[in-house]
């Protein structure tokens, strides 16, 4: 039985374009006239995903959109192809960029770029968190300056670590060839850093003098280079507290949890903005093949909101981990120890220091957060697998539930190997990636414009 509904599905797929023509011939043999503007591009290219209905393209139909010129065979963006440069759609539809598609995939790939840009400084941040290299600086310029290039300034900047607490309580000794490494990691973390500057600002000046952006992609891109350029204060201000001397002559130094925290948000806030920002230059309008699968999309769209939350929260208080070393307690799973909850989580005073300063009641509270994001993705996958949607919306939820049960498991190894800087990075650049699947699966479920919306309900049913 099930190979002859395979054989009768497949049957019905190869007739569809067949099907599609003919609908249409009946259109205009009954007089209708030919609609013109962004509306009509819309009607017709909403035909292209019923062409494509029998194949099983999953996120093939997602990724065409993104590249560029096959986007106009998507409904995601199909409404857009024609505008130019002053004009904003009276349908409904607000472009974030003029000129066409031909701009549209210029920025789109400069912001993708720029987001690529933040993902690898967001690890490469990491790396030099978890090589102890980030207090080897002892000052800074916000424009920067060039490393030593000489033995004498590499002894002077030596010289300027051998004060801080870190060299007197944890690297007494250090020979200057190992001091050049954990310098030469932090000079490319901040330099990375300003690279980031120079990318993002140079093609946003050229874009902006082409008039390719208009005002509202404008100001959101101006709040987003602001947050950058504060990125570096903020990370000079995480720094500066490491090199403080501990209350404790028993307290080995290290930056402050509540800034390396309040650092790797804004770095996280900054990713996630690029990308949606970029997602929204390529893909005006989510994937719709039809009305029915666009009111699918709204149910969906009520659930991933609580899980994003969830999985950004989860993400928020690994920095808390990272920044008490919490890792390095409780090396088993799933007991914390001989117990299943420490005795200490709550020996501070006020008891709300305890969530971001006690080491057992932090690490408990990112391995709960952490099996409910993946309870959470879960629960979403279950709840959606009899909902009709998009093809590409089903990928990305079992994506999003592949990569949370993989960052989950690279969590648990990173904990019971003691932290490994591989393994530790590793789960990192996880948080990213589920987050970055998140982000993408909450802009493909988006609400659609009116204008899309219109010409779902004006496009002919062909059985009538």
């Amino acid at each position: 039985m099930l190979e002859g509904r395979l054989i009768s599905f497949l049957r019905k797929a190869k007739t569809l374009p067949q099907q599609l023509r003919s609908c249409t011939a009946r259109v205009h043999s009954r007089g209708l006239p030919p609609a013109s503007g962004p509306a009509s591009a819309a009607s017709k290219a909403s035909a292209a995903p019923l062409q494509r209905w029998g194949s099983l393209y999953g996120f093939r139909s997602l990724t065409k959109g993104l590249l560029g010129q096959p986007a106009r065979k998507m409904t995601t963006s199909a409404s857009v192809t024609t505008f130019g440069k002053s004009e904003v759609s009276s349908e409904g539809l607000k472009l974030l960029v003029s000129e066409g598609s031909a701009a549209r995939k210029k920025v789109g790939i400069w912001l993708f770029g720029c987001s690529a840009w933040v993902f690898s400084l967001v690890v490469l941040g990491g790396i030099t968190r978890l090589t102890r290299s980030g207090l080897s600086m002892t000052d800074w310029k916000f424009t920067g300056r060039l490393p030593p290039l000489s033995e004498d300034e590499w002894k002077l900047e030596f010289e300027k670590y051998q004060q801080s607490p870190e060299y007197k309580r944890v690297n007494r000794g250090m020979s200057v060839e190992e001091f050049k490494f954990i310098y030469w990691m932090e000079y490319a973390h901040r330099m990375w850093g300003r690279g980031l500057g120079i990318v993002f600002v140079l093609p946003f000046t050229y874009f902006l003098a082409k008039g390719f952006i208009r005002r509202p992609l404008g100001l959101r891109l101006s709040g987003l280079f602001a947050l950058g350029a504060g990125q570096g204060l903020v990370g000079w201000w995480m720094v500066k507290s490491g090199l403080e001397e501990p209350l404790s002559e028993y307290v080995q130094p290290r930056v402050s949890p509540y800034r390396l925290a309040a650092h790797l948000t804004s770095a996280f806030v900054i990713y996630c903005g690029l990308l949606w920002t970029a997602l929204s230059v390529v893909m005006p309008d989510p994937p719709a093949g039809n009305l029915n699968w666009v009111h699918e999309a709204a149910k969906v769209r009520k659930l991933v909101l609580p899980v994003s939350v969830i999985v950004g929260i989860t993400a928020v208080s690994g920095a808390f981990v990272a920044g008490n070393d919490a890792g390095h307690a409780y090396n088993t799973f799933p007991k914390m120890g001989d117990s299943w909850i420490p005795d200490d989580i709550f020996s501070m005073e006020p008891l709300l220091r305890n969530c971001f300063e006690n080491t057992s009641t932090v690490q408990l509270n990112h391995r709960i957060l952490a099996s409910t994001s993946l309870l959470s993705v879960g629960g979403l996958w279950l709840a959606t697998r009899k909902i009709d949607m998009h093809p590409a919306i089903q990928s990305l939820i079992r994506s999003t539930l592949g990569m949370a049960a993989l960052q989950v498991t690279l969590g648990i190894s990173t904990l019971l190997s003691y932290v490994p800087v591989t393994l530790a990075s590793a789960h990192q650049a996880g948080a990213l990636t589920l987050l970055s699947l998140v982000i993408l699966l909450a802009h493909t479920v988006r609400k659609p414009s009116p204008a899309l919306l219109r010409s779902l309900a004006s496009f002919p049913k062909c059985g009538s």
